[in-house]
């Protein structure tokens, strides 16, 4: 089976990406945004949960075959490596670079403590080394998914060659997912709840659940009455948040239900979701969840006097920037950097294939 990009998938989490930066953006909106408005984007740390479901997915669809390869994993891990450390590594300098200004001045930099920045270039900070969010916030879920993205191919190496049958692949899904609501609940916390211990299980649990999702896409791939189902399966496990069952049951099983709706639908022609523009907006989602929380701290430091009372033209400005920072950090730096380590890969493992014929014709 060819390997699809799935569209409206890459659109989806453009949206979500713009939900953290709203999420991040709240408190500083409190003298002139409705209140409600304020509560409901206080939720927006929601949409992480729906990114490690999804990047579960998309890695066990482009690699859960792959992987069981000779010499695959090291293919796969330099991959995840050239994909996402690039940019995390700009924006931890940038992140120095704000914390020396605020030290050459004079002012407090204990978010920036250098002594834990290997253990962030690692991508390592959040794996329970430390009890607070530091540096580049919005991080954190890089590290756990780099834990996950470390775990995959031993996990590929366990699952079972012969085909499941479907309500064993079901069960295998909701299992992690039921897992973390138990583990949540023994602690009386929600989803966010003390990320920098549970933020990696949390991960390790959605990331999980996405790869069994989509195997269960394979199967029902274009089958309208399961996306419908799904579809009312994710709307009731809403509903029933907002009823008052836990977030920590409720959501995942939503965002569960509603990520393999649209993945079931995304072949659709003229799809809602797979427009040019909106797909940009998902392209450059990456580049856009990385950058703002940094750029925010600095925007905050430059030009807002009240961090609770940013005028609304302020909050425009951000957000533009934000948008066009994106933009310039995919084209300028994500992308070319993305290929300069792949083109250094695949030239290494050129030469050793070159080498292990040169000794095979000794």
């Amino acid at each position: 089976m060819t390997r699809p990009e799935l569209r409206p998938l890459t659109s989806v989490r453009g949206l979500f990406a713009w939900v953290v930066v709203l999420y991040h953006i709240r408190l500083a909106c409190l003298g002139w945004m409705p209140i409600g408005v304020v509560q409901v984007l206080a939720k927006g740390y929601l949409a992480v949960d729906f990114f490690f479901l999804l990047s579960g997915f998309v890695i066990w669809l482009n690699y859960g075959e792959r992987l069981r390869t000779r010499g695959a994993t090291a293919d796969f891990l330099v991959r995840r490596i050239a994909r996402v450390w690039p940019l995390h590594v700009v924006m931890l300098a940038f992140g120095a670079a704000i914390a020396l200004l605020l030290l050459a001045t004079g002012r407090q930099a204990d978010h920036f403590p250098f002594a834990l920045l290997p253990l962030h270039l690692a991508m390592m900070q959040d794996w329970g080394w430390s009890n607070a969010l530091l540096w580049n916030d919005p991080a954190w879920s890089i590290s756990g998914e780099w834990g996950a993205y470390l775990l995959t191919p031993l996990v590929v190496l366990l699952v079972p060659r012969r085909r499941l049958s479907t309500p064993l692949l079901m069960i295998a899904a909701a299992t992690p997912l039921l897992l973390l609501f138990a583990l949540l609940s023994a602690r009386h916390g929600g989803l966010g709840y003390s990320i920098s211990e549970f933020g990696l299980l949390r991960c390790l649990a959605e990331f999980s659940c996405g790869t069994m999702l989509s195997e269960l896409w394979r199967r029902w791939r274009r089958d309208t009455l399961v996306e419908a189902s799904c579809w009312v399966a994710g709307v009731a496990m809403l509903v029933a948040w907002w009823a008052g069952v836990p977030e920590t049951l409720a959501l995942p099983f939503a965002f569960a239900a509603v990520l393999l709706a649209l993945a079931l639908g995304a072949e659709r022609p003229r799809h809602l979701l797979a427009g040019r523009a909106i797909h940009w907006l998902g392209e450059i989602s990456y580049a856009t969840y990385l950058s703002h929380f940094l750029l925010f701290f600095a925007f905050k430091l430059a030009f807002v006097r009240d961090a609770f009372d940013a005028p609304p033209g302020a909050i425009a400005a951000y957000l533009l920037l934000v948008l066009i920072a994106s933009a310039g950090l995919y084209h300028g730096v994500e992308r070319p950097a993305q290929r300069l380590i792949l083109a250094a890969w695949k030239r290494r493992q050129n030469a050793v294939r070159a080498e292990g014929l040169l000794e095979a014709n000794g």
